[in-house]
């Protein structure tokens, strides 16, 4: 599999380069890619069917100069910015593989995931000092587990109280050939500016109990190297993509992902 550590400058051209790398395996083929990417400054970004002024406190997010974009694949309405890693994987649909539906596709991905981010969670706890891992045994350590249709959580057990928290959402789109799964990592995120321009998601999980976002989410508080390193591991990604559609990239870019017309369209 390709691998592409790619941030663009721009929102629109970082969501833009997600939708032209579908495109561009579904017209070439081959072996599909992990993109790896990381927002400089906060955006706000509603999943394709959802509707803005249900999901964005609009006036807040204009008084503060945040703009507001929509992407290609479903999902729910996030806030990005410094602090998120975002991925995105483009994978061939074979139907002998577990990818052939949508419901067994996010099933495989999530899991593979989980592990990756649980290797990741081992390894980091591994280098802490002992008195820090005692810290840690008193507290009980969270397991990573797949809450959801495709939110990746910490979940803390004490006794019969069940603590579960967010730190991953993700989504996907389909074409014939390829699909496009990329998701969030929250890592060391402002997590209090998601209830500044954020309302409470038309549809939410069983599991968040009608939380907050300031008590429903939180950061796994992990280097960003760290992390691409364990999901690149779990992915087998290591052949960098030496042609990539950048003149794909700004024509979406500029025609769809800056325009009124797509971004606010429901």
């Amino acid at each position: 599999m390709h691998l592409l550590d790619l941030s663009l400058p721009d929102p629109a051209e970082n969501l833009a380069c997600d939708e032209a790398l579908l495109d561009f395996f579904e017209a070439r083929g081959g072996t599909g890619i992990l993109r790896f990417w990381e927002p400089e400054e906060y955006f706000v970004v509603v999943g394709y069917a959802n509707h803005v002024q249900t999901e964005v406190d609009v006036p807040a997010c204009d008084a503060a100069g945040i703009p507001i974009f929509r992407r290609c694949s479903g999902g729910g309405t996030v806030l990005q910015g410094p602090g998120c890693l975002n991925y995105s994987l483009v994978l061939n649909i074979d139907e002998t593989r577990p990818l052939h539906s949508i419901t067994s596709a996010n099933k495989f991905i999530m899991e593979q995931n989980r592990a990756a981010i649980e290797t990741c969670s081992s390894r980091h706890e591994e280098a802490l000092s002992s008195s820090e891992k005692s810290q840690r045994l008193v507290t009980s350590s969270p397991t990573v587990e797949i809450l959801g249709h495709t939110d990746l959580s910490l979940v803390t057990r004490h006794s019969s109280l069940v603590t579960s928290l967010k730190f991953s959402g993700n989504a996907q789109r389909r074409k014939k050939h390829f699909l496009l799964f990329h998701g969030t990592f929250l890592l060391n995120f402002d997590l209090q500016l998601v209830e500044k321009y954020l309302r409470m998601p038309s549809k939410e999980p069983d599991y968040r109990q009608g939380r907050s976002h300031k008590k429903f989410l939180t950061n796994l508080n992990l280097p960003p190297s760290d992390v691409k390193k364990a999901v690149r591991e779990t992915w087998s990604a290591s052949g960098t993509m030496e042609v990539v559609p950048r003149d794909a990239i700004t024509l979406l870019a500029r025609d769809k992902y800056v325009t009124k017309e797509w971004n606010f369209k429901f």
